[in-house]
């Protein structure tokens, strides 16, 4: 009777330990939630607002920084020497996962001008996420 005691015991832990794991794509999913109701507190030079969505077919996040900032020339450069900063900080911080990254879990990354045309677009993967790491 101990040894069936025992056995229903490993199932019903083996279950719980099983069920608590998340993959990737519940993790991108939890993410995104996550991500756009804490938006409103997002503070960064220029940016307005921010939000994420994603694409759990394609596994891949796409992440929007809108600001006030003016399409030009100008703007452009100033955002190619910043967004990556950004990004940076974004990683360090964990609100960019390195962990979704290694997963297999793109995130496209967008800075656009007050009429959402892109300044500049980011992608980070496994590829590119050392890369930015290292500006």
């Amino acid at each position: 009777m101990m040894k069936r005691i025992i056995q229903i015991s490993c199932v019903l832990a083996l279950v719980v330990v099983l069920v608590s794991c998340k993959n990737a794509k519940q993790k991108l999913q939890e993410y995104v939630k996550t991500y756009n109701s804490t938006a409103a507190t997002f503070k960064a030079d220029n940016v307005t607002l921010t939000t994420a969505r994603g694409y759990i077919n394609d596994d891949k996040i796409e992440l929007r920084f809108e600001t006030d900032l003016e399409q030009n020339e100008s703007n452009k450069i100033k955002a190619n020497q910043s967004f990556p900063k950004l990004l940076k900080e974004m990683i360090n911080k964990n609100e960019i996962p390195k962990e979704l990254v290694e997963e297999g879990i793109q995130f496209d990354a967008y800075f656009l001008a007050g009429d959402n045309t892109v300044l500049v677009k980011e992608i980070i993967n496994k590829e590119s996420i050392n890369e930015l790491l290292q500006k």
